[in-house]
């Protein structure tokens, strides 16, 4: 085997062995939420049913959190997006001898614990209510509202860092020439620097709901009496779970999955656009273009995943859930039964070596005391006891010890 080959092997085993751990946690998490057990496993395998998602949906709790996650999330987009926007935009006009400065401060919550945000958080709008002499009904202590300015804080600064990435790549030759053509502040904003920024803006705000909908560090101080997802599946954990939350796990993949998807599609007709208005043939390098979108690993996993699943719906017609569990029901009362009788056996079969060394141990102490082998042998017979017997009873006088 040649060098070349021998690596290009190495490199697929490890490309293969990486995604396994990264994406194998996910794929055995979204097989248990169709097993009909109480607990999330994988094996044994019990019934396939969907019935978690049903209990998924009538689960309050995790429904309000969601919405709370949501809400929260989209409220810290329209937050974070523009101060990082406007940070970034103030770097790029610092002077290079203020800019580090700037920048450390910037990302400094970055670095600062959620835990410490969160508490900082809490009592600082706690202490501004009772400045004002707010209710507790008021936005001082709405639990949404402070994780909201909470989150944002350190998720404002992720955003600017993107901002400012894609700010390097920007000519200002061209706001100069907006401006000397006539064309306002706000023109110049709108019509150059904001199509620009498009793709940063996209990625922010993506970051950005992210980062919100997963926090729990900052969210659990600052939510106060509300709950979100994070916090739910927290005090689920803790308390117990079950494959609802397998469920759950199912459907944010599904959503990512499916976003992607569409992603990869528009840009790929963007991008055949673009290739389009430079070159002829318009509709040849569109469908080549199109051709391509399903050599995307992304589409290729969401049409197995939807293949799968109208294979499993298909094969799944005639199948009863009811009568699957009731066989299965039965299969562990039998085998249950079988253990306790093996267990009983066992049990008698110890029961029955200790009588039987019970009964071996007391026959060989009385041949012992019978034969006077026993412990201490036959020392304490009358017979050893020279002297010492009682001289009215056996009519044998004891002879004296002559005097000096």
């Amino acid at each position: 085997m040649s060098s070349a080959k021998f690596l290009r092997l190495t490199t697929s085993f490890y490309i293969i062995l990486f995604f396994a751990y990264l994406f194998g946690p996910l794929i055995v998490m979204s097989i248990t939420a169709f097993n009909s057990a109480a607990f999330p496993r994988l094996s044994p395998w019990d019934c396939f049913s969907t019935e978690w998602f049903g209990v998924l949906v009538n689960d309050s709790r995790m429904m309000d959190g969601f919405k709370n996650s949501l809400i929260i999330g989209l409220a810290v987009v329209l937050v974070s997006v523009p101060i990082g926007l406007a940070g970034a935009m103030m770097l790029a006009q610092l002077s290079n001898r203020v800019r580090p400065v700037f920048y450390t401060l910037t990302i400094s919550t970055i670095l600062v614990p959620g835990v410490v945000l969160g508490i900082s958080t809490l009592i600082f709008w706690d202490r501004m209510g009772m400045m004002f002499n707010a209710g507790y009904e008021s936005f001082f202590y709405d639990g949404i509202v402070l994780t909201v300015i909470g989150q944002s804080t350190f998720i404002s600064a992720y955003t600017m860092l993107v901002f400012i990435s894609r700010l390097q790549r920007f000519d200002p030759v061209l706001e100069e020439a907006a401006l000397d053509l006539g064309a306002t502040n706000i023109q110049t904003f709108r019509k150059i620097l904001i199509p620009f920024l498009k793709p940063a803006i996209g990625s922010a705000a993506v970051l950005a709901f992210l980062a919100s909908f997963e926090n729990y560090n900052t969210t659990v101080f600052t939510i106060v009496s509300e709950s979100t997802l994070t916090t739910v599946l927290a005090s689920k954990v803790r308390y117990g779970i079950n494959p609802s939350i397998s469920a759950l796990a199912v459907i944010i993949i599904g959503l990512t999955l499916t976003a992607a998807f569409i992603h990869e599609v528009l840009k790929r007709k963007e991008q055949a656009r673009e290739i389009a208005l430079k070159k002829e043939g318009q509709p040849t390098k569109v469908k080549a273009t199109a051709s391509k979108i399903f050599r995307n690993p992304v589409t290729v996993l969401v049409l197995l995943i939807f293949v799968a699943g109208l294979g499993t719906a298909w094969m799944a017609r005639g199948y009863d859930v009811k009568q699957c569990k009731i066989e299965v029901f039965e299969e562990k009362r039998k085998h249950q039964e079988e253990l306790s009788k093996k267990r009983r056996a066992e049990m008698q079969k110890k029961i029955d070596a200790q009588k039987s060394e019970t009964s071996s141990g007391s026959v060989e102490s009385t041949n012992k005391t019978s034969l006077g082998t026993g412990q201490y042998g036959n020392i304490f017979a009358p017979s050893n006891l020279e002297g010492q017997i009682d001289s009215k009873e056996t009519g044998v006088k004891t002879p004296e010890t002559p005097k000096n």
